[in-house]
């Protein structure tokens, strides 16, 4: 019988501590959770709540001081500079606030990148590039630069960018934070439809109204997941269900 793949993310008793003695900030205290092929989760918390310092470490732009972390399988922790290098480019793909994107280069050019940097020959690059920009809406826009596009296209092409090394993990940092409700609406749907279409998605947000979209919530206070629920539709109408399949008490 073939094993089960394993879980693209797994986080155990994650512990991160910055600095020493009386400047000692324990931003992480024993976070574990896991996140199986094909989820989308949102993860929420105040400022100083660890949300940002849990984002690193999930990226691989940060390391534990205790704990362990893998991904797709993978040891994080046993890996070196460049081990770490080659599994951020194959295994994630990052969207972030400010998009990110080269200026005067065109939004093609800025999707080819990782995989240039992934040695994949040009013609592959370009047919990659063009197929994860017609996937978030933009094919008529690949000759066009950053400051030619809305912030909601430029959001967009960053997400073609982030897609195009097909990665295990879409990890997107307040992709929301800097577009009109109108990009928000439509970078949204573009996570909707990735989803649907069985891409994992881990979300850091600090709005409801984007953690809504998620299947799954995961609240952080204090360095602590205080709350991890998941999302289901019944009836027409969104459920918030335990992650154990339990309906919460809201009393």
């Amino acid at each position: 019988m073939t094993a089960p793949p394993p879980p693209v993310l797994d986080v155990r008793e994650v512990v991160k501590v910055y600095g020493r003695g009386e400047t000692e900030v324990r931003a992480l205290r024993g976070v574990s959770l896991t996140v199986e092929r094909g989820d989308y989760v949102a993860i929420m918390g105040a400022s100083g709540s660890g949300k940002s310092t849990l984002m690193n470490i999930l990226g691989c732009l940060d390391v534990p001081t205790s704990g362990r972390y893998l991904i797709d399988g993978i040891d994080v922790g046993a890996l070196d500079d460049r081990g770490l290098a080659v599994l951020r480019n194959r295994k994630i793909g990052f969207v972030f606030q400010s998009f990110n994107l080269i200026p005067r280069m065109s939004a093609l050019a800025n999707v080819e990148l990782p995989l240039a940097y992934g040695g994949v020959k040009p013609a592959e690059r370009r047919a990659r590039a063009l197929a994860a920009l017609e996937r978030v809406g933009l094919a008529d826009r690949v000759r066009h630069e950053p400051n030619e596009l809305s912030g909601g296209q430029q959001q967009r092409v960053a997400v073609a960018r982030a897609l195009v090394t097909a990665p295990a993990l879409l990890l997107a940092d307040e992709p929301t934070g800097n577009l009109d409700t109108k990009a928000t609406a439509d970078v949204l749907d573009v996570f909707d439809g990735l989803s649907r279409a069985g891409r994992t998605i881990v979300m850091i947000t600090h709005e409801d109204d984007v953690a809504a979209r998620a299947k799954r919530v995961i609240r952080l206070v204090d360095g602590e997941i205080v709350e991890d629920v998941r999302r289901a539709e019944i009836g027409g109408r969104d459920l918030a269900l335990a992650a154990d399949g339990e309906v919460p008490d809201r009393r």
